[in-house]
């Protein structure tokens, strides 16, 4: 299952400068634009992000933060002609050729009339902070199950992770301005990956995809994602039954915090064959 959009970054005229002077040049940035999303009619939510996959955005997004269980929970959806999906999901699906940067879902069961704590009634999702105006400790889910133990992820396993993601970055290539997150098995192959300006949009995208393939939880695969790892990324990993992430900077304490609650094996500052390990290294190998 993948779904198409425009393309992820955008044309710019710079001038760059060096000690021998300045010239004009044609450049690429990455591409950061709102999507709007609507649930039973109601506006929910704006999104920052990188356009492309933005079913699987809001899918993965409504899966982790606990609006849906599962995709009988999506009785149809309208999405903008450029985030049509190439397969069609076990749900109808309408095109809507006029709109850009719009996801509009119908669900088959009611929603909570609050939501999940945290969540507020036309919010704007920050590309770099993630869901915004939510307090932290307010955002945190008590409601996620304890991950189940194991399974062992070899060492060499994890040192591969990050040189595997970066390989694949593509866009990142072309304008260095993006994050990525990647879906490994056990023996240490890629199995998916998605690039966004937001690092949780990056993992919502992946949530989306397994939960449109019908693979979720996903109990034996383990989470690489560029830059730090924070609480939300910890938390969206939980909600999805990962029980390794991997991360090429720092956690944040709340991310370790979240770690140890539900039996997350969180490793930091994954760079070459070395690594920090901040809970549950029972899963190392």
């Amino acid at each position: 299952m993948d779904d198409r959009g425009p393309e992820p970054h955008r044309p710019v005229r710079i001038e760059r400068w060096s000690p021998d002077g300045h010239e004009t040049a044609d450049d690429l940035v990455v591409a950061e634009e709102p999507l709007q999303v609507v649930l039973d009619g109601d506006p929910f939510a704006v999104i920052m992000r990188t356009p492309g996959h933005d079913l699987e955005l809001v899918l993965g997004l409504l899966f982790v933060e606990g609006l849906i269980r599962a995709l009988t929970d999506v009785a149809g959806a309208a999405v903008a002609a450029s985030g049509l999906p190439v397969e069609a999901p076990p749900f109808p699906v309408l095109a809507l050729p006029e709109a850009e940067n719009l996801v509009d879902l119908r669900l088959s069961r009611p929603r909570p009339k609050d939501g999940p704590v945290g969540w507020q009634r036309n919010l704007v999702s920050n590309s770099a902070c993630g869901i915004c105006g939510a307090a932290a400790l307010d955002a945190l889910r008590a409601d996620l199950a304890m991950l189940p133990s194991g399974p062992a992820f070899a060492r060499t396993v994890i040192s591969g992770m990050a040189p595997a993601l970066r390989d694949v970055q593509a866009t990142f290539d072309l304008t260095g301005g993006l994050h990525a997150a990647g879906l490994f098995d056990r023996e240490g192959r890629l199995l998916a990956a998605r690039e966004d300006v937001g690092r949780h949009n990056a993992v919502d995208k992946l949530v989306g995809r397994a939960l449109l393939a019908g693979e979720l939880p996903l109990h034996d695969r383990a989470l690489m994602v560029s830059g730090r790892a924070s609480f939300e990324l910890a938390q969206k990993a939980v909600a999805a039954g990962i029980p390794l992430m991997a991360a090429v900077s720092a956690p944040s304490s709340l991310a370790v915090h979240v770690a140890h609650t539900f039996g997350l094996t969180l490793v930091g500052f994954l760079r070459g064959d070395r690594f920090n390990v901040y809970a549950a290294g029972e899963r190392i190998a």
